[in-house]
């Protein structure tokens, strides 16, 4: 039988077939290869697509995976992107401040403009992406990212259902499809695995190399990660398990907003709108502790104590005080995460600009 010098997918798995079967092993790939003047290793290459095991192949792998992809998933596994609005709803406590008019601007052209957002836990930054989102009526697929995030979790895999092996979109590909925004929360927590989102971060979509299909990005599809770095890791120790991310990486984020928390005046109307949204109606509790706040990271910044007092953390002591009805009580529930010096700094710092507290201290050490 004469040699051939090239290789045809079709005449190799053709010659295949018909001398071994379309079930083989090692001994029917070493034939092929000297039928097709060709080395194991090349063949084996060429029959990736079958392979189902050490030394096993079979023909009708790539069928049943084509029919499988097709295949319609079970509806309670796909309702979650299919069915559900995606779209966040407006929050009437929210107070716009920092970067959060670019933010809408970069939103609302639905031009491709990765954007990067920067700052301390708990200022604001992730809430600030949903209402964009929730003011602008665009639909926001959130993704929190771990250093278990993988490839499969953001892009997506087979899926078991019901017996059959189905293919289901991960987050990444329904934002793509859809023209979504895709927020990637806390991405400085990630490992290099998230490096599988480098065409994506392009504008360029991605080619799935699991069913052979290339997914582009639908009009308006863009990508804002958060982080409490600025994925060069955390010098101070603050902001324990972030990593350093892949230079390449960050290059792709067209830009960068610093978030800072709000001013005073800011954080107060914050504060009111919130107690107000509960019931309350003490708005000078809202003062206090705005300014009790700003005191607090101003010695931060000095170097006078190592912890500071987040935004989300005094809408946690906004909470409190609803339920308690007393100042004192609600900081020092909400201050307990801290240690004891912490703790003991911040309390004195209130006291400061706080008496009415005088009188609910005297009371607990007459109780106690």
């Amino acid at each position: 039988m004469p040699r051939k010098s090239k290789i045809d997918s079709a005449a190799l798995t053709a010659y295949i077939s018909t001398h071994f079967g379309d079930e083989f092993g090692a001994d029917a790939v070493r034939a092929a290869a000297v039928e097709f003047s060709s080395s194991y290793p090349t063949i084996c290459k060429r029959l990736d697509a079958y392979k189902v095991g050490h030394g096993q192949w079979n023909l009708t792998v790539q069928e049943k995976l084509e029919r499988t992809y097709q295949a319609p998933a079970a509806a309670p596994v796909v309702t979650e992107f299919i069915v559900q609005n995606l779209i966040p709803e407006k929050d009437d406590t929210f107070v716009s401040f920092g970067n959060f008019v670019d933010l809408k601007k970069i939103l609302s052209s639905h031009i491709f403009y990765p954007v990067f957002i920067t700052g301390l836990s708990g200022n604001g930054k992730t809430f600030g992406v949903e209402q964009a989102c929730a003011q602008l009526k665009r639909e926001l697929i959130r993704v929190n990212i771990t250093i278990e995030t993988d490839e499969d979790d953001l892009i997506g895999g087979f899926r078991l259902v019901n017996g059959e092996t189905v293919w289901h979109n991960g987050p990444v590909i329904e934002a793509l499809e859809r023209g979504a925004v895709l927020l990637l929360d806390e991405i400085d927590l990630a490992s290099n695995k998230i490096m599988c989102l480098q065409s994506i971060l392009e504008g360029k979509g991605v080619f799935l190399k699991k069913t052979g299909r290339y997914v582009k990005p639908a009009a308006g599809f863009n990508v804002v990660a958060t982080a409490n770095t600025k994925g060069k890791g955390s010098d101070d120790g603050r902001f324990i398990g972030t990593n350093v991310l892949n230079e390449a990486f960050l290059e792709r984020f067209a830009l960068t907003f610093e978030q800072d928390y709000p001013s005073t005046k800011t954080e107060q109307k914050i504060l009111e709108k919130l107690l107000t949204s509960l019931g309350g109606t003490d708005l000078e509790f809202c003062e206090k502790l705005a300014s009790w706040a700003d005191i607090i990271r101003k010695t931060f910044k000095d170097g006078g104590i190592d912890e500071v007092i987040s935004t989300r953390r005094l809408s946690h002591i906004i909470r409190a005080y609803t339920i308690f009805g007393k100042r004192m009580k609600a900081i020092e529930v909400c201050i307990n995460r801290f240690d004891d010096e912490t703790k003991s700094s911040f309390s004195e710092l209130y006291d400061k600009i706080d008496a009415s507290v005088y009188d609910e201290r005297k009371e607990k050490e007459e109780y106690n």
